[in-house]
């Protein structure tokens, strides 16, 4: 698929939407911001232990709730008890923010999985199988992407990538990731979300044919700066002036 002449190129990607000190992260106000300033939502996506879908970030409570726990062990009956960043927001579900948006701006939908693949993806397959708005999916596992690549190849793919300095991630992943080494035969991805501080690079480079999207982009002068290695970029904490 040639994805040059898509939005994935064409609109700026609001980071967790359009968020700011008053308005949480991966908020319905948040996606709200986005939709009425005309950018594109970037947004996570997890798994509750009851199998319910939810946009959120982290895989611990604590920074963006205030509550001890993981995401993971909540069912969704426990996400009334909860308020994001001291304000009136709830996590979403996955569904809710699918109903909120309505197609009305692209999604890129990050899938947070660092364990057995399957489930996650399998349910937010059959979440999306209806939906009819425009939409990708990206990660940094490369076999989440696989799923997608051999379940719903129609489904714009993005390998997302970095130095990821301050990730805590095992050596041999930050290595392969950094490279992205399983792009050929696990990944297979249809575009590039490389961490935009690290660009240009040779890792990068090989994959020209393929769009570029730079993450995450905190500044004009830090955009100034990556655009013209770039295709587009994933931008928080500012409103970027093209």
């Amino acid at each position: 698929m040639n994805l040059f002449d898509s939005w994935l190129v064409e609109l700026p990607i609001a980071h967790r939407g359009l968020h700011d000190k008053q308005v949480p992260e991966n908020s319905m106000m948040a996606f709200k911001n986005a939709i009425d300033n005309g950018y594109a939502i970037e947004l996570d996506v997890r798994m509750l232990s009851d199998g319910t879908i939810v946009v959120f970030h982290d895989d611990s409570l604590a920074r963006l709730t205030g509550n001890d726990g993981y995401i993971k062990f909540l069912k969704k009956s426990d996400l009334d008890m909860l308020t994001l960043e001291g304000s009136q927001e709830k996590i979403p579900t996955f569904e809710e923010v699918l109903k909120f948006v309505d197609g009305r701006t692209p999604l890129l939908i990050e899938i947070k999985n660092q364990s057995k693949i399957g489930e996650l993806e399998a349910k937010v397959l059959e979440i999306l199988k209806d939906y009819q708005g425009k939409f990708a999916i990206q990660a940094f596992n490369p076999y989440v992407l696989n799923y997608f690549y051999k379940h719903a190849p129609q489904i714009p793919r993005g390998q997302l990538a970095g130095y990821l300095k301050t990730q805590k991630l095992p050596f041999f992943q930050k290595f392969a990731l950094k490279r992205m080494l399983l792009n050929k035969r696990v990944s297979h991805p249809d575009f590039i979300s490389y961490e935009g501080k690290f660009l240009p690079n040779r890792f990068v480079r090989k994959y020209k044919r393929l769009p570029l999207l730079a993450w995450t982009i905190r500044s004009q002068e830090e955009y100034m700066k990556v655009v013209k290695y770039c295709d587009n970029i994933i931008f928080e904490g500012f409103e970027p002036k093209i």
